[in-house]
């Protein structure tokens, strides 16, 4: 019987694994197959307090799981299959078997939003990818398409001119909706090239990625743009599968929560891009993992000789 178990290894999870420990609460974190969530897989960050210089997202993910670690968070690296909240104490099933635990913190974060065309999923590996920072040292001296106009497409696009020789940014619109500074750095980079007012159609290719077909929104223009690979920043989904019919999830999929981090069902939590957000970033999600785990330690405190508690509360 666990106390608090935390799914999901982000910055969300790590700093409820921070506090939980620090509380005395003997956390178990389940990582999944990889540390640190979409933070881990950002070139560099310039906005989290504390570092003026930035600091990339894996080595502040490191970070995080070292503090962790130092207040006595357990984290293993292991896959929840699925969750039973529908009696407590709850139940979370992984490919190592079940685990029992009084509160539940869910920090599963979020994941890219596939473009949904021809060939990006028979390409995926093979010149389709979501992570520059993981992926971006194959293309030195190559051509390559960013799909997006957000920070994430503008500051990936940057970090890939450090290899490629050329980046294409692809937009749907006639105007970025990155932040000034971002959209500075792309405008004064000489290997950064504007394709507005288009989406991509296709995915092509033999074994790899030689190109994408592409069509202008505005006139209808269709035309093709040889590259070496395609990088997509389109948005994401949230990763919640698990909880729908157990947990209130909203209309896009994000577990709905009030602001003290409570789910629909007592005793679960949630923090990060997972749930619903005005801001999802870095920062937030660390807060609102603070918060999710001193909520935790609120409940267990009640449920001290008073029996287990009913499945509502007050929202």
């Amino acid at each position: 019987m666990e106390d608090v178990v935390i799914i999901g290894s982000g910055p969300a999870g790590l700093t409820a694994g921070i506090y939980a420990g620090r509380a005395l609460l003997n956390p178990l974190l389940i990582a999944g197959q990889a540390m640190g969530g979409q933070a881990a897989s950002t070139n560099e960050i310039e906005n989290y307090p504390g570092f003026p210089d930035g600091i990339s997202g894996p080595e502040l993910a490191q970070l995080f799981q070292r503090q962790a670690e130092k207040f006595g968070t357990r984290i293993v690296y292991d896959i929840v299959t699925g969750v039973d909240f529908s009696k407590h104490p709850f139940t979370i099933t992984t490919y190592s078997g079940p685990i029992e635990a009084r509160t539940v913190i869910i920090s599963t974060g979020v994941a890219p939003r596939k473009m949904g065309v021809p060939g990006e999923k028979e390409f995926s590996g093979r010149g389709v990818s979501y992570c520059a920072t993981c992926d971006g040292f194959f293309y030195r001296d190559k051509e390559v398409a960013v799909v997006g106009g957000g920070d994430a497409a503008v500051e990936e696009g940057l970090f890939l001119t450090r290899f490629a020789k050329k980046v294409h940014l692809i937009h749907r619109r006639n105007r970025l909706r990155a932040t000034p500074i971002a959209q500075k750095r792309a405008e004064e980079n000489e290997k950064m090239r504007f394709v507005w007012n288009t989406v991509v159609t296709r995915v092509m290719g033999d074994t790899k990625v030689t190109g994408l077909a592409l069509k202008n929104v505005e006139t209808g223009e269709e035309s093709e743009l040889a590259v070496d690979g395609v990088f997509t920043y389109i948005g994401q989904v949230p990763n919640t599968d698990l909880f729908a019919g157990q947990l209130e999830l909203d209309e896009a999929g994000f577990v709905v929560t009030d602001r003290r981090m409570r789910t629909s069902v007592p005793g679960v939590l949630a923090a990060g891009d997972v749930q619903t957000r005005v801001l999802a970033q870095v920062v937030t999600a660390a807060g609102s993992g603070a918060i999710a785990a001193m909520e935790a330690e609120h409940f267990l405190a009640e449920l001290e000789g008073q029996g287990y508690p009913e499945r509502q509360h007050e929202q």
